[in-house]
């Protein structure tokens, strides 16, 4: 591994070698962080390696490293883009450097050396401060460290034993290597698999936003276009679309090469980009609307997966003002292929290639050619509904929830139809409550079974929930209407239910809600 002293990393920052890539996030640390990183280089704390990679092509386009804008590198030098360490850059740079201006919109704070502060192991002998805040003789600017004459200037009239511990503090940082990994390489694909592994979280694709930056940046100013197209889906709730980059990205990649890999997406053209994008959007806003039509998907956050709507922006990709279609036969193939990769939690591993599949033969379907979209085997049984407790935000409860809006689910006491649009577009826990309530379960004793599974589970509104309180079934009964039969049906559910025997009514309920799975999944 190599290493760069502090005066090294200013040097070449300073001349333009060391740059930000256009792919990263920008710099988002506050004073407080940066002069805590001070702290832990002055204690020799570790603080962390950084990753470059060397390359003799500079990237057209790159970012501003944090409030500093930096110039152009040397020709005849080769450049060294930070994957990871950005922040830890621009933060040693920002506090020593002194040739470079800040930009005019810059809130940067310079950091000092406490000279007052007790040298405890956890409390930072470093602060950032405005101007107006710094006291002479009790605050030394670190800025001043690696120019000689500021240095000079600032010491000069301290007292000896000060000096002394000011020159302590300067050699430490002096003297400070800073460990670097360099990848030396000008195979694209291989810096991806990098920052695709530095960065990861729990997403395979973050490595699309690299590759969004070099393929078009600026030049086709592919963040505008994601903007007008969330803007024309928020009145339908899917405002986020425009927001979730790689999402966009794999179904821009899937839409124009058949695969929403790195790779693939690293290959197009960006004049066939432009060119072809309107089918993009188009594939996009139709399948947006299937999705909302078919599956009373209200807004991404209703989505188990949000990689469902790649394959289906690709059978409604359409070209120009034409009107995407479908017949009843692909339909039925394709909602086959949703509720199974819904319960199957087909894109939880394997995305890639998984991915690779369904897009392959969602475009087969699309063009009346042989698909066996949704061809694959799983299981599903009464443990989906019995060993898998309610959460918003998970996958099951997601898929579980719009399988119960598929029956059209009814207040349980007015028997008017809940507004799916408004309940899932909120999609919190306030419209879903406890067909068998905790308090009546605790008071009977019948506690000792989850409360919080999915078959126990139902739409019911706060206010309606209120209402009818934590009394057992067959106390709240006498608030519904006389004929329940539509409500029942809707909640799939039995006057079973009203027997307040919460294993037997959770078996029942569970083995209906199977039967219902499988219709969907068109199971034999």
């Amino acid at each position: 591994m190599d290493s760069l002293s502090i005066r090294e990393l200013i040097d070449q920052v300073s001349r333009g070698q060391i740059r930000i890539p256009a792919f990263q996030r920008g710099f988002v640390w506050d004073a407080e962080r940066v002069a805590y990183l001070m702290d832990s280089i002055y204690k020799k704390y570790p603080f962390g390696s950084l990753m470059f990679w060397r390359t003799k092509e500079q990237l057209k386009f790159d970012r501003d490293l944090g409030p500093f804008k930096l110039p152009e590198p040397k020709e005849d030098y080769p450049v060294d883009y930070v994957l990871d360490g950005q922040q830890r850059v621009t933060s040693i740079f920002g506090v020593f450097q002194t040739t470079i201006e800040q930009s005019d919109t810059s809130d940067w704070t310079d950091i000092y050396f406490d000279l007052t502060a007790e040298p405890t192991v956890q409390d930072s002998q470093f602060i950032a401060l405005a101007p107006g805040d710094v006291q002479p003789g009790k605050h030394f600017p670190l800025k001043t460290l690696f120019d000689t004459t500021a240095y000079r200037a600032a010491t000069q009239g301290l007292p000896d034993d000060i000096i002394k511990r000011i020159d302590e503090m300067q050699a430490v940082f002096k003297e400070t290597k800073i460990p670097v990994q360099i990848s030396k390489t000008e195979d694209k694909t291989t810096v991806a698999i990098i920052f695709e592994r530095v960065n990861r979280q729990g997403v395979e694709l973050d490595t699309l936003q690299l590759l969004s930056a070099w393929t078009w940046s600026e030049e086709f100013q592919l963040q505008d276009q994601f903007e007008e197209l969330a803007e024309e889906l928020a009145p339908f709730g899917f405002a986020d679309v425009g927001g979730d980059t790689d999402l966009l990205l794999r179904c821009c990649s899937a839409i124009l090469t058949g695969d929403a890999s790195p790779k693939a997406l690293m290959d197009l053209n960006g004049a066939n980009v432009r060119e072809k994008f309107d089918t993009v959007t188009n594939g996009v806003k139709y399948g947006v609307d299937y999705l909302r039509s078919h599956y009373s998907v209200q807004t991404l956050h209703n989505l188990p997966f949000t990689t469902l709507l790649v394959p289906i922006a690709v059978f409604f990709a359409v070209s120009g003002n034409r009107e995407a279609s479908y017949t009843g036969d692909q339909a039925r193939i394709i909602d086959k292929w949703f509720w199974r990769s819904a319960f199957s939690k087909r894109y939880s591993s394997g995305v890639l290639r998984n991915l690779k599949t369904d897009i392959e033969q969602m475009a087969a379907l699309r063009d009346g050619k042989q698909s066996s979209l949704g061809d694959f085997t799983f299981n599903i049984d009464e443990d989906f509904f019995k060993a898998n407790s309610f959460g918003m935000g998970n996958v099951n409860t997601k898929t579980f929830l719009l399988m119960l809006a598929k029956q059209g689910p009814v207040s349980f006491i007015s028997g008017n139809k809940i507004n799916l649009e408004t309940t899932l577009k909120a999609a919190n826990r306030s419209e879903f409550h406890h067909m068998m309530p905790r308090d009546f379960l605790k008071k009977t004793k019948q506690d000792v079974y989850d409360d919080n599974i999915l078959a126990n589970i139902c739409f019911l509104s706060r206010a309606d929930n209120r209402k009818l309180g934590g009394q057992a079934p067959s106390k709240y009964r006498t608030m519904m209407p006389e004929d329940i039969s539509d409500i029942l049906q809707s909640a799939v559910t039995t006057e079973n239910l009203f027997s307040d025997d919460y294993q037997t009514f959770v078996n029942e309920r569970a083995t209906a809600l199977t039967k219902i799975a499988e219709h969907l999944c068109a199971k034999p």
